[in-house]
């Protein structure tokens, strides 16, 4: 009995011969494809410039003259190429012009950038490298420039007698620093070890002529005395600098003249010379003071070597730091000193004082200031 609801039966044409079959076995015959919508169809055509470009280049040429002709004919603007890239700056074309100024319409499309294009972007390089080949190629090209003008505004004969100056200037500062050289590393090897490279030249000296010499002299023992106490606070070195205003404003250290400055006088000695008033008050009582001691002792050199018999001291240091900055010798005549109404004359001060005058040799046994000032010891000796 057959069911009204089954399809009927169709005939299907199975290599080249036609089959009866049952509506539900035959082949469906292929879809027609659909037709794409208006939009996509143009979002995926080329353009017709690429088309033009495509056909006008020669079918030998690369991609990259594939791009350069499509860059040529089209009006959008491609990545550049590398003959672009390294050339003048590009001119817009009329239509890129009027594209760039005319409003974008809703729904516009984006123009296709082809693999072609693409490739060409890629040879370009990478971004910044063109910029460093071309400063590379400045700076070549400054060293050769200097290079050549090198040898501007010589001559021949200059350029030998210029050789053969220099080479005499050499040789006789070679000659002169091999003779010295000996002498100035014995002299700084030997030296007190306080005195280095970079000592002051005047302090230098100072050590080398004066320091732990025996003095006998009633002005030069005041100006040491008073030097000794200025140089509380600060360093020989700038005391010994100053050592010319100093003297000018006090007479050349003269004991009776210092011992007659009015106050008058003393402050315009302050003011003339930027000293400080209570400084020139202490000197102008130790001039003073050593005029009593002349009366007592007939002359301030006896009173100070009578301290130490006549004979400094030699405590023969070894090290630097083994010498101190005062000893009981020091304070014994900072003591009686005080006593007798001197100022400044604190037990570091006068230990100051006796290294300067000589009363006590503390140059370091290595040193040959030390054999020097060892010699003249006696007042005899320096008369």
């Amino acid at each position: 009995m057959c069911n009204s609801n089954v399809k009927s039966a169709g005939v299907a044409q199975i290599a080249g011969r036609p089959v009866l079959q049952p509506a539900g076995n035959r082949v469906a015959a292929p879809e027609v494809a659909r037709p794409l919508k208006k939009s996509l169809q143009k979002s995926l055509s080329m353009p017709a410039s690429y088309d033009n470009a495509a056909a006008a280049a020669p079918k030998s040429a690369g991609a990259g003259d594939f791009a350069r002709a499509a860059a040529a004919a089209s009006p959008y603007h491609l990545p550049p190429t590398p003959a672009k890239a390294a050339g003048a700056r590009a001119v817009p074309s009329v239509g890129a012009e009027k594209n760039r100024k005319a409003p974008k319409k809703a729904g516009a499309v984006l123009p296709v950038v082809t693999f072609a294009a693409l490739e060409a972007f890629e040879v370009a390089g990478p971004a910044g490298s063109i910029a460093a080949a071309q400063r590379e190629h400045v700076t070549q090209a400054q060293a050769q420039r200097k290079s050549r003008i090198a040898h501007y505004g010589r001559t021949a004969s200059f350029s030998r007698v210029e050789g053969r100056v220099g080479a005499t200037a050499t040789a006789t500062a070679t000659a002169a620093a091999a003779r010295a050289a000996p002498v100035a590393a014995a002299l700084d090897e030997k030296r007190c070890s306080f005195i280095t490279a970079y000592s002051d030249p005047v302090y230098v000296a100072y050590h080398d002529e004066e320091w732990g010499l025996p003095v006998h002299d009633d002005e030069l023992l005041f100006e040491m005395l008073t030097l000794s106490g200025v140089q509380v606070g600060a360093d020989w070195a700038s005391i010994l600098r100053r050592r010319h205003i100093y003297r000018e404003a006090f007479s050349g250290f003269d004991v009776e003249a210092v011992a007659k400055y009015t106050e008058k006088q003393m402050a315009s000695v302050s003011a003339g010379f930027g000293l400080d008033l209570g400084t020139i008050r202490g000197a102008v009582n130790n001039a003073c003071r050593i005029l009593e001691v002349r009366r007592d002792f007939g002359s301030f050199d006896k009173y100070v070597w009578g301290f130490v018999n006549n004979k400094p001291l030699s405590p023969g240091y070894k090290y630097s730091r083994k010498i101190p900055v005062k000893t009981s010798k020091s304070e014994s005549i900072s003591k009686d000193m005080v006593r007798r109404g001197f100022r400044f004359v604190g037990p570091t001060v006068l230990h100051s004082f006796m290294q300067a005058v000589g009363l006590t040799n503390d140059h370091l046994v290595s040193c040959p200031r030390h054999r020097v000032c060892c010699s003249s010891s006696s007042p005899s000796a320096a008369a």
